[in-house]
């Protein structure tokens, strides 16, 4: 009999995401709420869900064994990156669109093209040429536009007059999808819109011709062809990305604007409040025009502009129109990140915010965190509130991170807190009293252990400090972990459960597990955020001062000090025991990026710059580049280099090329390839058993 340990529950129930609803659609009548979830906590195939929200009834409206008919899942490549670019680990149906009214639903299953009806829970099979990537229905519920072999095309809701309305030109082109800058680094995963009367589209045209090709190879099969991909590193061209507006019987027009000086197509919206809306970007990410295209003759006019001095930060939910017209979006103005709609701000310092959910005809409905003058700091808390002229309120109140989707008088609210695990859904209709709100069930897995967590802060720095669960007062001071992700984009003190489950893991193998939020992650300040504009390496020196910090108010031996992570923090593990010896005596790089050179264009230009302007801001930054192991100490201490040899994100040349630096100056180190993994580990043996060797070496390396 196998027993069951927190390793292997983790792996098997990819990080207790299965099971738990997720990707909220609300009717705009209030009738439904669509959601995906699968049917227990190891489950991977997720159905698509209706909830009945006057009721209370879940029933499913497409089950993906069923539509099968049992046979197992068969991704093409396209798809595979695809759901690489979106951290998508789940089987069945991992993504869907609805029409406006959210009666006909759109989904893929092996790259098949399939048709719900939400109303009557009713799914079909449109047979259309595959593989189908990113269905989407018309606002009426007509037709269905869809992607495949890189031409746009459009189908009938009943599967009849399939035809192309563009078809690439080359091998090199694709319509209507979002190329590999876009989809990574901009969360813009989609490439056509359609408009709010059904008519036409605007379809994005993508050119990856000039883009330098990589080749991933296989070395555990060699006797398999590398994989060719189109990757746009720093310094190098990007994809060609322009933007068509096409009619139903395929005439198209152009849509223009200064392509050399804004070549990013960061954003695109099209609603019935005006005319569509583009968001574009200069390549260096300090300047950005917001545009309102006339699809009649492709022409543009700008609406807004915005510039910064280190670079415009990209956020959900904007920019969009309100229904008078007024342009909303989120701006950095005044030290703070504020809500604007038109060119008034409706939002202060007291609050930081972080995403649009919706905009209603009263009132806008945010996400955002405190301030940079809030009254108290609320470490790790995210909060949802509703905005208007005449001032803010919030929506929630328990310590948490809540967000929100919302259509009409019911929002579905989305709660983590740190007092029990999962998030819970639960869907309120304004003017109704709470009794009569109605939970989504979640069949997620209770975890094996629960956090042991102190939400605090070290220097201004957010951290969540982790003791053995045995632990009590007087037993001593405990070897410390470090386990941050550390920089942009990767909030890691969070006032919730789950996220800190691995780190309390580590905690019961012994160590007192630190983890901070220094200059790079969101959630504080856009000031805060952009801090580390040219120099990575200031992520590590408030690492340094929230260790030392946290050191005089917790049980910590400082002669005993490892840091562990992943991508970025993996980079920063990585940097730690190079730079400073003197405090990490051991250190774990996963994936990490060690040579800034080979990252991609948009993330790494916007914090370093062109490499070929400012090569001496790379080499400061980077591991091995040019003199970069220079600066590390002569000391010497252990790293675990570990890395997914199918990684096409931070591709298995990162690690090589750190570790024969590191052996060309006679430093030792161990590295550990994943033959098949990509940048997500979602193999569960290899899950489980990475999180015991990283316990074994760890110990090995501290002497305990």
């Amino acid at each position: 009999m196998t027993i069951e340990t927190f390793p292997r529950q983790h792996a098997r129930t990819q990080r207790f995401t299965l099971g738990a609803p997720r990707a909220f659609t609300v009717a705009p009548d209030g009738e439904r709420v669509v959601f995906l979830r699968s049917s227990s906590g190891t489950d991977r195939a997720n159905a698509l869900w209706v909830l009945d929200v006057a009721g209370g009834q879940e029933r499913v409206a497409a089950d993906p064994v069923a539509l099968l008919g049992g046979a197992a899942e068969n991704l093409s490549a396209e798809e595979r990156a695809r759901r690489e670019r979106s951290r998508e680990g789940g089987a069945g149906i991992v993504g869907y669109a609805t029409d406006a009214a959210a009666e006909l639903a759109a989904f893929t299953l092996s790259g098949r093209l399939f048709a719900a009806e939400l109303r009557v829970g009713t799914a079909r099979e449109l047979r259309v040429p595959g593989p189908v990537l990113d269905p989407r229905p018309s606002p009426d519920g007509r037709h269905i536009a869809y992607v495949a072999r890189g031409a746009l095309r459009v189908v009938g809701a009943e599967g009849e007059d399939d035809r192309a309305l563009a078809e690439p030109e080359s091998e090199t082109v694709t319509y209507g999808l979002a190329e590999f800058a876009a989809a990574e680094e901009m969360s813009r995963y989609r490439g056509h819109w359609w408009s709010p009367d059904s008519d036409r589209l605007l379809v994005a045209r993508a050119d990856d011709a000039d883009v330098r090709r990589w080749w991933i190879a296989d070395p555990a099969h060699p006797d398999r062809v590398p994989a060719r991909v189109a990757y746009p590193r720093a310094g190098t061209p990007n994809a060609d990305v322009r933007l068509f507006a096409y009619d139903l019987e395929g005439h198209r027009t152009e849509v223009t604007w200064d392509r050399k000086a804004y070549p990013y197509l960061a954003r695109v919206h099209w609603s019935a409040d005006g005319a569509p809306l583009l968001l574009v970007q200069a390549r260096d990410q300090r300047s950005a025009l917001y545009l309102a295209a006339n699809t009649d003759d492709g022409s543009t006019r700008m609406v807004h502009a915005d510039e910064d001095d280190e670079w415009l930060e990209l956020l959900p939910g904007v920019p969009c129109w309100s229904p008078s017209g007024q342009l909303v979006r989120i701006a950095d103005e005044g030290g703070a990140r504020v809500l604007a709609v038109g060119e008034r701000p409706l939002t202060g310092p007291q609050l930081h915010v972080r995403a649009v959910l919706d905009v209603g005809a009263s009132d806008v409905l945010v996400s955002a965190s405190a301030g940079v003058d809030a009254a108290s700091p609320e470490t790790g808390e995210v909060h949802v509130y509703r905005v208007n002229e005449l001032g803010v309120q919030r929506v929630t109140s328990t310590p948490g991170v809540h967000s929100a989707v919302r259509s009409g008088d019911v929002t579905v609210l989305v709660s983590a807190t740190p007092d029990g695990p999962g998030a819970h859904a639960r869907v309120e209709r304004e003017g109704r009293t709470p009794e009569k709100a109605v939970d989504i069930a979640s069949h997620a897995e209770r975890p094996l252990l629960s956090p042991r967590v102190t939400l605090t802060e070290a220097e201004g720095i957010p951290c969540a400090v982790l003791l053995p669960s045995s632990y009590e007062e007087g037993d001593g001071p405990l070897p410390v972990l470090m386990d941050p992700y550390g920089g942009p984009h990767g909030q890691r003190v969070v006032a919730a459960h789950n996220p800190h489950l691995t780190s309390q893991w580590f905690a019961d193998q012994g160590f007192a597990v630190i983890v901070a939020d220094g200059r790079g992650t969101p959630g504080v300040s856009p000031g805060r955020e952009k801090s580390i504009h040219g120099d990575f390496t200031l992520t590590l020196d408030d690492q340094v001062t929230a260790l030392h910090a946290l050191a005089e108010r917790f049980p910590l031996d400082l002669s005993k000090v490892a840091m562990r992570g992943w991508s970025y923090g993996g980079y920063l593990s990585a940097l730690a025991v190079l730079r400073r010896p003197d405090v990490f005596h051991a250190g774990i790089a996963g994936a990490p990026v060690t040579d800034w050179r080979l990252y991609d264009t948009h993330y790494t230009e916007r914090y370093l710059g062109d490499p070929a302007a400012s090569p001496e801001t790379y080499a400061k930054s980077s591991l091995v580049t040019d003199d970069g192991l220079t600066e590390a100490a002569e000391q010497h201490r252990p790293m675990l280099i570990v890395h997914g040899l199918a990684d096409d994100n931070v591709v298995v040349a990162h690690a090589l090329r750190l570790s024969s630096a590191l052996l060309a100056d006679g430093r030792p180190h161990e590295v550990l390839p994943l033959s098949g993994v990509t940048h997500m580990t979602p193999q569960e043996q290899v899950a489980e058993n990475l999180l015991l060797l990283q316990v074994d070496f760890l110990k090995r390396s501290l002497g305990l």
